[in-house]
């Protein structure tokens, strides 16, 4: 039991990455499809976050009396991925927004049939 909770933040990282994808491939509808985009990035997030902090490691800057160091380019990286991710996010919707203006409905299987006609 303790090994599970040791490891709780990769269990989260799993759980969160299997709901997010399959919100992707279950629905239909444009704006679940960015909601599960967006629950499968948060758990690409937490996966690269979860290593960078080192128990015991302090900011990287050299001192006297320390000796362990926490890695920052982690939360730097995720910092320019949440970045990306919001405007991947906006651009979805802008195009949800456009979808539906230039055929009525956001269910990409009746935009593939009125393509399709």
């Amino acid at each position: 039991m303790t090994e599970i909770l040791a490891d709780l933040n990769y269990w989260v990282t799993i759980f969160l990455l299997m709901g997010g994808l399959y919100i992707i491939v279950a629905h239909g509808n444009m704006v679940k499809k960015l909601v599960g985009l967006s629950i499968f990035q948060t758990s690409v997030y937490l996966l690269f976050i979860s290593p960078g902090k080192v128990l015991g490691g302090t900011a990287p800057i050299i001192a006297p009396g320390f000796e362990l160091y926490s890695n920052p380019l982690p939360h730097v990286l995720i910092l320019t991925a949440i970045v990306v991710g919001v405007a991947t996010i906006a651009l979805g919707l802008a195009l949800v927004v456009r979808i539906h203006e230039a055929y009525g409905t956001i269910e990409d299987d009746e935009v593939q049939e009125m393509e399709a006609d």
